[in-house]
């Protein structure tokens, strides 16, 4: 899947001008995680895990196979996004800008490993990123998500709809996001674009197999051109489109030539850094919190207090004494009752 795609569009330049063609793409993409950032910290209810009800109900009884594997996906977790805040606090514009290579995957796979932590309270294991993905994808439209990263788009190929997003439709501009029209309509786009491009690959991958692929109904040649009755049989492939497929989009090769125009464009990578950090603290804060509320609050800081030092005292026990232990302290007795979200794909 290409980092860059369709969503960049030219706009009025100087005659001759060629130098915007390094810095839109990238720029796009910035504003596009900023406009996350920004929809997040602009939340009231980023932390509002109390009012949710799966998370009120979350008392799985876990094996010490299940902890110890637990465990051992927050350590990878939490090393890795170690390993990116020691590398944004460098703070100098040349060395983030190069290092985007490893600071793009790196800000996924925290994530991942975090997502593996808090869906193996729920007994989901493995690490197949397709299983992972949807796995998620059901969890956002159900409903486990807080509301910062509730959003998600589903339909087919074409008629793309996005779900809590009111302000989504509206057309995103290439200025960083400053009220949250603009925030909202960043995400929406970067939903749009990523399950269009999600489902072209799909496309590729079952064209390109002989036994997969959608053959003519008239001649039995495989198709070439798809209309709407195609691409929906590929629709149920696609899945939901959620915020673990937008850092998907991170996850590329770091001699993919299209990192290489990225490091070559003109924009605030240290802003950028800062916006990767952001997402990965409050998305690893988030399944923190349902694993600590799995684990048992005692459970968990005690594993908290064998972490190395420079996690056991650094931002892990910060997020654990600033965002867990209040969320924690305001979750009242558990629910009964489990509300129905979600819509088909």
């Amino acid at each position: 899947m290409s980092l860059f795609s369709q969503e960049v569009e030219k706009h009025d330049q100087e005659p001759g001008d060629d130098s915007w063609k390094k810095s839109i793409p990238a720029q796009v993409f910035l504003n596009h995680f900023f406009g996350i950032t920004y929809h997040i910290l602009q939340s009231e209810e980023a932390y509002g895990l109390h009012r949710i009800i799966y998370f009120l109900n979350h008392h799985p009884e876990l094996s010490k196979k299940d902890t110890d594997q637990i465990k051992k996906h927050l350590i990878n977790c939490w090393s890795t996004e170690y390993a990116l805040r020691s590398t944004a606090k460098l703070g100098d514009e040349q060395y983030l800008r190069n290092a985007l290579h490893w600071t793009f995957p790196q800000a996924y796979y925290s994530i991942f490993a975090g997502v593996q932590a808090f869906l193996q309270t729920l007994g989901v294991t493995g690490s197949n990123e397709e299983l992972i993905r949807r796995e998620i994808g059901r969890l956002v439209v159900k409903g486990y998500y807080p509301q910062p990263v509730a959003f998600y788009a589903a339909g087919h190929y074409g008629d793309f709809k996005v779900h809590r997003l009111p302000l989504a439709a509206y057309k995103p501009s290439l200025n960083l996001a400053g009220k949250e029209l603009e925030a909202q309509a960043q995400i929406g786009q970067f939903l749009r674009t990523t399950r269009r491009l999600r489902a072209q690959s799909i496309r590729q991958q079952i064209q390109n197999n002989p036994t997969t692929a959608l053959r003519s109904k008239r001649t039995g040649e495989i198709l070439q051109k798809f209309n709407d009755s195609h691409w929906h049989q590929l629709t149920w492939r696609v899945g939901y489109t959620t915020f673990f497929d937008l850092l998907g989009r991170l996850r590329i090769s770091a001699n993919h030539r299209e990192i290489e125009r990225f490091v070559e464009a003109e924009i605030d990578f240290k802003l950028f850094h800062q916006s990767l950090l952001e997402i990965v603290n409050y998305l690893n804060g988030i399944h923190e919190c349902y694993i600590a509320q799995a684990m048992g609050l005692e459970a968990y800081q005690q594993m908290i207090a064998e972490l190395p030092a420079h996690l056991a005292n650094g931002f892990v026990r910060k997020r654990l004494e600033e965002k867990i232990i209040p969320v924690l302290n305001q979750v009242q007795p558990p629910a009964t009752e489990e509300r129905q979200l979600g819509l088909s794909a």
